[in-house]
């Protein structure tokens, strides 16, 4: 005979790792897609950062920038480190916004998303030129819009995520 479903609770593994696997793997996904000389893909591992952030702010503690800006970095191409700096900075900006913020609306997240995303793209540039990258800033315009423009349907993904992080799982026979 089947348990009853109420009163069940997720399973704590999936509950706490959801967004830690879903954040590495966003990572991995612009470099599976395809090589380009011009970025344009954006960087959907710190978009999924930004939105597990912001949806569910105690979620991912703030030092979680250092583990999985360290993993991003593996995959990126960019100097080893500036994924690190740069999510870990996010991080500590949403941490204030949050605090700030009595509330929010999708609108004033939208706009702390559009500059963390710029920041991050433009100071990965500077960090990325720093090791005799030179690439020119109107370079990235491509990336920064693409980017901008794909964060909601990012957000929509990580709140479907977490809608499914949340469920019970049945108990396999």
């Amino acid at each position: 005979m089947p348990r009853p479903r109420i009163n069940r609770e997720p399973s704590r593994l999936v509950a706490q790792g959801t967004p830690w696997i879903t954040v590495m793997l966003a990572s991995v996904l612009p470099g599976l897609a395809l090589i380009a000389s011009v970025p344009f893909v954006p960087p959907f591992g710190f978009l999924m950062f930004i939105s597990w952030r912001q949806l569910r702010p105690g979620l991912l503690p703030v030092w979680s920038g250092l583990p999985l800006g360290m993993f991003d970095d593996l995959y990126s191409g960019q100097p080893f480190g500036s994924a690190v700096l740069l999510f870990s900075a996010a991080a500590i900006v949403l941490d204030m916004v949050e605090a700030r913020l009595p509330w929010r609306n999708f609108l004033t997240e939208w706009l702390v998303a559009i500059v963390l995303i710029i920041a991050y793209i433009i100071a990965g540039l500077v960090l990325a030129n720093i090791g005799d990258a030179q690439t020119p800033l109107r370079v990235t315009w491509p990336q920064i819009v693409i980017s901008v423009l794909a964060y909601p349907l990012v957000g929509r993904f990580v709140a479907l995520a977490d809608r499914l992080r949340l469920t019970p799982f049945r108990e396999i026979r």
